[in-house]
């Protein structure tokens, strides 16, 4: 079946939905991004696309600090909301009961109700088009204790129940389908065999 020719457009889906916080003492201000990512490991760095006239713009140019704050289900409506009114009209943290607390390398808050707080300085701002590409360093990442396991200190982010983005709707993460490199890795039973015959083949 012949492909259909779509325009040129930013059809990479699904993406994260995130609660990006910025601002300082003076004022305080979420906004909603879904283009954001990952675009280094070492140093660890980030980025958000930001439109000119959001009224986060300003503040990000102003104090060169966000904190990305990643999204629930339960966080789903505060999510949505705060990406369609602007901070010019609503003190967000407010209207959608949500906890500013304090971030411990930045002065910007972030959101307490959040699993995961990536805490940001912007190194280089790109004007792209539509959108201003913030390019920032994660200085700090503060994460919920309740997804820890005591016994192991292993961060179990697949239970908080992670939101993403797709082509205009928000969904949940789905079932898991399989761990970083396991389409190489060997199976418990070929494993096995490999090693009976490599001593099989040391005995001879």
């Amino acid at each position: 079946m012949q492909r259909e020719d779509f325009k040129p457009g930013t059809l990479i889906y699904p993406l994260p939905a995130v609660l990006v916080s910025c601002g300082d003492s003076e004022e305080y201000n979420l906004i909603t991004v879904a283009w954001t990512g990952t675009i280094c490991s070492d140093p660890a760095m980030c980025y958000i696309s930001v439109r000119k006239e959001r009224h986060s713009h300003a503040l990000l140019m102003r104090t060169g600090e966000f904190v990305i704050n990643l999204t629930t289900r339960k966080l789903a409506r505060a999510t949505d909301w705060c990406g369609v009114r602007s901070g010019r009209d609503y003190d967000k943290f407010k209207e959608m009961g949500l906890t500013a607390a304090p971030a411990r390398h930045v002065g910007v808050p972030l959101v307490a109700e959040s699993p995961v707080n990536i805490e940001c300085k912007v190194k280089q701002v790109l004007e792209l088009g539509s959108h201003d590409m913030f390019i920032a360093e994660v200085v700090g990442v503060e994460v919920d204790p309740q997804y820890i396991d005591p016994e192991t200190g292993k961060f179990h982010l697949e239970k908080a129940d992670l939101m993403a983005y797709s082509h205009g709707a928000y969904y949940t993460l789905g079932e898991q389908l399989g761990t970083f490199g396991w389409s190489v890795r060997k199976r418990p039973a070929v494993k096995k065999r490999q090693e009976e015959r490599a001593k099989r083949t040391k005995g001879d």
